[in-house]
C-alpha cells in the first residue's frame, strides 16, 4: 500500500509545486490512514470505502486531535482519494463524500505598535549574530513573510533599488513585496558586516541568511530567533507567523484596501484575509466614535 503513496507524493511534489511542508503534512496523514487500515487488516486500497473513512476520522477525534487536524485530514483524504481513482488503482472514489467539519476561525494572534517596537529593538549589539537578526525581524515584519519563504530567499530576489523582494510562497507562486527602508538598513547592514564573515569559501550558498557554520538557516531556527527575542522583549506565544499576522493587522488598521493586503500575504482569496478585519477593535470603536449619533 505504500507504493500508491509515493506515487502521490512524488505528483504533488511534481505536477503540483506543493510545499514541501505541505507534501509532510500529507505523508503523515496518509501514513496514519495506512497503519489504521493495517490494523483492520485491510491491505489494498481498493477495498476502501466511506464507511470505513468515517470510522477512520472518528477514531482520530476519540485521540483527541483538535477539530483543526481533522479537518487537514479530511482534505488530505479527499484529494488522495480523488488520485487514485484518476489513476484507476480503485474503482470507487470512497472519499467524494466527506465533508469538512465545521470549525470556529480563531482570530490571529498580532501585536500592537509598541510589542512589535519593543522586539525589534530586543537584539543588542553584544549578541552573536546580532546584524543577521535584526534582518530576519525586520524582514518578517516589513514583508508579512512566512518563515520558510525567508529561510528560502536568495540574494539575487532582492531588488536594492526598487526595495523589493520576488518571494516564491505556498505551491510555488511567486509575489512581489515591496521592503520599507529600515528592513532594508538592516539587510544591508548584515550583507556588509557580518554574511562575508559566515561564507564557507569552500561551499558558497546564494541563500541571504546563514547560519554560524555557514550553512542556509532553516525554518526552525528561524523560528527559534523569533521566539527568543520576544521572550527578551517580554512576550510568550509569539512566532514568525505572529508577525505575519501584525504586518497585515497594522496595514487594515492604516487603511490599506483589503486586496493589496491579500496580494501582499500571497493568499489565494480574500475570504482568508478578511480574518484581519475583525481583530482591530481600536479601529471600530474610532468609526463608531466618528460617526454614530449616539456613540
Amino acid at each position: 500500500m505504500a507504493g500508491p503513496i509515493r506515487d502521490f507524493i512524488s505528483y504533488c511534489r511534481i505536477e503540483c509545486g506543493f510545499a514541501e511542508a505541505t507534501l509532510r503534512a500529507y505523508a503523515a496523514d496518509l501514513r496514519d490512514l495506512w497503519q489504521w487500515l493495517e490494523s483492520k487488516e485491510i491491505t489494498d486500497w481498493d477495498h476502501l470505502d466511506y464507511n470505513l473513512l468515517t470510522e477512520h476520522l472518528k477514531a482520530l477525534s476519540d485521540k483527541g486531535l483538535a477539530t483543526t487536524s481533522i479537518a487537514r485530514h479530511v482534505a488530505t483524504i479527499r484529494v488522495y482519494c480523488r488520485f487514485l481513482h484518476s489513476r484507476e488503482m480503485v474503482r470507487v472514489d470512497a472519499g467524494e463524500l466527506l465533508t469538512q467539519p465545521s470549525q470556529w476561525r480563531s482570530l490571529p494572534n498580532y501585536l500592537n505598535r509598541e510589542q512589535m517596537g519593543k522586539l525589534l529593538h530586543a537584539p543588542q549589539p553584544g549578541d552573536a549574530l546580532y546584524q543577521r537578526d535584526i534582518a530576519i525581524l525586520e524582514l518578517l515584519y516589513a514583508g508579512g513573510l512566512r518563515a520558510t519563504e525567508l529561510a528560502e530567499l536568495e540574494m539575487g530576489q532582492i531588488n536594492y533599488d526598487l526595495q523589493i523582494a520576488r518571494v516564491m510562497g505556498k505551491g510555488r507562486k511567486e509575489r512581489i513585496v515591496p521592503l520599507g527602508k529600515p528592513a532594508m538598513a538592516a539587510n544591508q547592514v548584515y550583507l556588509k558586516e557580518l554574511r562575508p564573515q559566515l561564507e564557507r569559501p569552500d561551499k558558497p550558498s546564494d541563500r541571504l541568511l546563514l547560519s554560524r557554520t555557514g550553512g542556509p538557516v532553516t525554518r526552525i531556527v528561524i523560528w527559534q530567533i523569533v521566539t527568543k527575542y520576544a521572550r527578551r522583549a517580554g512576550m510568550t506565544h509569539v512566532h514568525p507567523h505572529t508577525l505575519r499576522h501584525t504586518f497585515a493587522t497594522h496595514l487594515l488598521s492604516g487603511g490599506a484596501d483589503l486586496r493589496v493586503v491579500q496580494e501582499l500575504l500571497g493568499h489565494s482569496n480574500t475570504r482568508t484575509t478578511q480574518v484581519y478585519t475583525h481583530v482591530d477593535s481600536t479601529r471600530l470603536k474610532s468609526v463608531i466614535t466618528r460617526f454614530h449619533p449616539r456613540p
